[in-house]
């Protein structure tokens, strides 16, 4: 896979990164994470008998809550604008990642509807544009990103993938226009030299490896594999995996990497299996559908299988009942909650997975209130007060009732479906939670429990 070279960072910052992870509703107490009504634990067990593995057992856990908003009591813009805010979109319905698409795609779509129904942005309704993403096997995220650039947006939501954004946020941000992903956990954005303009909704790897590394060995496992997607994706959470679990005094005994377009990975899996590890972290996208079967078939167990967000998705067409009975995996972001749901179905009622809809929904938030603040729909003008919306004033969730309070004067700090969100300087969330869910018989998920970190 090719990736830009990264350039200087665009501010002085990050000197060291330092990461604060507190389990939620566990025996160590309360924490200082929020809470909501929202339920957020699975019914299932997470406990599997293989190779030593018992994970701990579903607790309750809090994250992000959905509040109605009245739209119809939203005051009039006290500012207007003769240019309409547009937003193009840049995920992914062809490629490794397609099944990212339609959740992202939904939340998007959700955000405009709410908005629009709430009168819009500085007077006028939110247009938005969606082109494809593809993955990095193509050269469509560069076709698609001009044709967005050319239709005048001032902000661009995607990638999904680290690596196709890699290919795009130099003609992007270059071009004086917002990328904003719900997806992107590269580390490497954090340092970009990116004016300003490249935001994410995600929290970076860092943060997602170290609650998986930590997980794999609170479930017993002294030794783990890894397969590994050979991308900015792949290589920097197989990283902070690593250091979680050697921190945690496990050992990382194997590590086999594979690059986008492979089709054939019966060496990877030999060498992993042949170090004997108790679990094996797969990091790929939807190469665990030819992955998965090549270890259940040389005796691994599912309850041995960790996963994470490139791959977590509905399996039950691909495998047989009971394939991936047990094996877990970690997504970013809060579980969506009923009530988002159901909005989401209204939105597309085919909906399998809600991977990153919340991320998706709450980059059209924040885009749409950072423009109400800055009484401008310019990409570069929205850009000056993402971080003022996401922190320090009254706290809101949904368009309606932060727009409310702007146009009354008051500050907001917007926290959205997929959790509390705070922005750094460099245009991370700088809290998360990160959820773990594991797999049914019929090979979809449920969720287990949630942790909460900070960065």
């Amino acid at each position: 896979m090719t990736s830009l070279p990264q350039v200087a960072p665009r501010v002085a910052k990050l000197t060291a990164l330092s990461i604060g992870v507190a389990l939620l509703a566990t025996a160590c107490g309360g924490s200082s994470t929020p809470t909501s009504s929202g339920s957020g634990s699975a019914s299932g067990s997470a406990s599997g008998q293989a190779a030593g593995i018992s994970c701990p057992a579903p607790s309750a856990s809090g994250g992000a809550s959905s509040s109605a908003a009245a739209a119809g009591s939203v005051p009039p813009a006290t500012t207007t604008t003769e240019t309409a805010l547009k937003i193009g979109s840049l995920l992914p319905t062809t490629g490794s990642l397609a099944f990212l698409g339609p959740p992202e795609i939904a939340g998007v779509n959700l955000g405009i509807k709410e908005i629009n129904d709430a009168g819009g942005v500085l007077g006028k309704p939110v247009e938005v544009i969606h082109r494809d993403s593809g993955d990095t096997k193509t050269d469509i995220a560069t076709q698609s990103t001009s044709a967005l650039l050319g239709q005048g947006v001032s902000a661009i939501i995607g990638a999904a993938s680290s690596g196709v954004s890699k290919t795009v946020i130099n003609q992007i941000t270059g071009a004086g226009v917002i990328q904003f992903s719900p997806a992107n956990t590269s580390p490497d954005f954090t340092t970009w030299d990116d004016k300003g303009l490249y935001w994410r909704t995600a929290p970076s790897d860092v943060l997602q490896g170290k609650v998986l590394g930590n997980y794999m060995t609170t479930c017993g496992a002294q030794t783990v594999g890894m397969i590994v997607l050979n991308d900015a994706y792949g290589t920097g959470l197989a990283k902070n995996i690593q250091s979680a679990v050697e921190a945690a005094g496990g050992k990382v005994v194997a590590q086999e990497l594979f690059n986008e377009g492979d089709s054939q990975f019966s060496s990877q899996v030999d060498k992993v299996l042949a170090a004997k590890p108790d679990a094996i972290a797969l990091i790929t996208f939807d190469q665990a559908k030819s992955i998965v079967p090549l270890m259940t078939g040389k005796g691994i167990k599912p309850t041995q299988i960790f996963m994470v967000d490139g791959n977590m998705s509905d399996y039950s067409k691909d495998f047989k009942p009971g394939t991936l009975k047990g094996a877990q995996g970690t997504i970013p972001g809060t579980f969506a909650k009923d009530d988002f749901k159901k909005k989401l179905l209204a939105i597309d009622p085919a909906l399998k997975d809600y991977s990153y809809a919340g991320e998706s929904y709450d980059a059209v938030n924040l885009i749409a209130l950072a423009s109400e603040a800055a009484k401008s729909t310019k990409g570069v003008e929205i850009a000056k007060q993402l971080k003022a919306v996401s922190e320090g004033g009254e706290k809101c969730n949904n368009f309606a009732s932060c727009v409310t309070l702007l146009r009354n004067g008051k500050d907001i700090d917007y926290d959205g479906q997929s959790g509390p969100v705070t922005f750094s300087d460099a245009g991370d969330p700088t809290e998360a939670y990160i959820g773990i869910y594991e797999f049914q018989d019929d090979n979809t998920y449920k969720p287990v429990k949630e942790e909460f970190g900070k960065l």
